[in-house]
């Protein structure tokens, strides 16, 4: 476990925090964690991991103008979710997407575990777009991702970044929870809205 690793790791688990909050700090925070795996990841020779950092770079700064801007009249986003056909759309397109990145990771590089590795790339891909439109849906991919990201990670002897993320995988059910609650408070409201105005 280097110096590097434990700081990024730091800074990812303060990035979920942040999110589980909505709070806006949770982009540039992790703008810091994405930027430092990309040289832990490039170190183990995880490389779909290092692709995946390189673009989360990018879409922590669109994520960051999301929350801001991304609202009615560009003003705050708020949590929405995706229709059941979305939602089955971003599953298998994801499945289809691991299949084709695993076989080329393990034909084409010395990658360990080409699949799994796939995998936490591709499904946090669609976390991560997910999560940067505010999408209740993105904690079901996190989830996803870290439980196999644990296993992936101890087998590297990553121990402080598998612990990690199996912090992260406790507060994704609670973002989940969190951001499910806020939703339904949200729409409870927007009802108790429309059912005021017939009467004003």
């Amino acid at each position: 476990m280097s110096l590097i690793e434990l700081f990024a790791a730091i800074c990812g688990f303060i990035c979920v925090y942040l999110t589980i909050k909505e709070n806006i700090w949770c982009w540039p925070v992790g703008l810091v964690q994405v930027a430092l795996y990309i040289f832990i990841f490039y170190d183990a020779k995880l490389y779909s991991d290092v692709l995946l950092h390189i673009v989360y770079v990018f879409m922590q700064f669109y994520g960051w103008y999301y929350w801001l801007h991304g609202g009615k009249e560009q003003k705050e986003a708020q949590i929405t979710e995706l229709s059941k056909s979305w939602f089955a759309f971003y599953i298998v397109g994801s499945g289809l997407a691991v299949i084709l990145l695993g076989y080329g990771m393990a034909s084409a590089t010395d990658a360990s575990f080409p699949y799994a590795d796939a995998f936490t790339t591709v499904f946090s891909l669609s976390a991560q777009w997910l999560l940067s439109r505010k999408k209740l849906e993105s904690w079901h991919f996190w989830i996803a991702v870290d439980c196999v990201a644990i296993f992936i990670y101890f087998q590297k002897s990553l121990y402080s970044t598998a612990i990690l993320y199996g912090l992260f995988l406790g507060m994704a059910i609670a973002g989940l929870l969190r951001w499910r609650k806020t939703l339904l408070e949200s729409e409870l409201g927007d009802d108790s809205q429309l059912d005021l105005e017939p009467a004003l």
